[in-house]
């Protein structure tokens, strides 16, 4: 990605991570469990777009709403909506998930993968904070990426990782799932599922409290 498309009068501004061809179908299988049927999705951090695009496609009944930070991810996320894209994938926000109020209306439940560790921590507070108070009773805010338990890391690979992102930034890392529900439940969202996913990551699903 990123070369001339021949088709095109422009560079081609698609990026691609292996790591989603590998866990688009379980996060899907988890989706499906969880999310409403019908309603507007909000996906922060969605990064190359390419989970946004697979996720539409496989849910036509639900409105999603990519959004990220980076001129770049979003770039690329309309790059795929334009290419590839069904009616229900919505443009990309520009979204930094730190400066509250976000600058879209309601949302009928929140995905966030492999957000948690590549961020500072006040990014999990803000991510929480909003679903707490901006999710409809019974909204689900779904999380993705490798955690902690107990203070633990949950492979070897993972406490290397974890060092990896120390290394790059102080504030980057990954978080421990404890903490991350006990302040879930302080913005009023309960734990409802903890699934395990491929390369030592988890599915966790957090519902706002009626």
């Amino acid at each position: 990605m990123g070369t001339l498309d021949p088709r095109a009068s422009k560079p081609d501004a698609r990026l691609s991570s292996p790591a989603v061809a590998r866990n688009r179908e379980p996060i899907l299988e988890v989706l499906r469990q969880h999310l409403p049927s019908r309603g507007l999705v909000l996906e922060i951090a969605s990064g190359s777009g390419e989970h946004a695009l697979h996720f539409a496609t496989a849910l036509p009944d639900l409105d999603w709403q990519p959004s990220d930070p980076s001129p770049q991810a979003r770039a690329s996320i309309a790059a795929w909506r334009d290419r590839l894209g069904p009616a229900n994938l919505h443009p990309p926000l520009a979204l930094d998930v730190t400066r509250r109020p976000w600058p879209v209306e309601d949302f009928t439940a929140l995905v966030c993968i492999n957000m948690l560790h590549i961020s500072p921590w006040a990014a999990t507070e803000a991510l929480l904070a909003e679903a707490g108070e901006r999710l409809p009773v019974h909204g689900v805010l779904y999380l993705y990426g490798p955690f902690k338990r107990d203070g633990v890391h949950t492979a070897p690979s993972n406490a290397e990782f974890d060092r990896e992102l120390r290394a790059r930034n102080p504030r980057w890392g990954i978080r421990d799932l404890t903490e991350v529900t006990d302040l879930a439940t302080r913005h009023g969202l309960h734990l409802e599922a903890v699934v395990d996913m491929p390369a030592n990551n988890l599915s966790v699903v957090l519902r706002r409290h009626g």
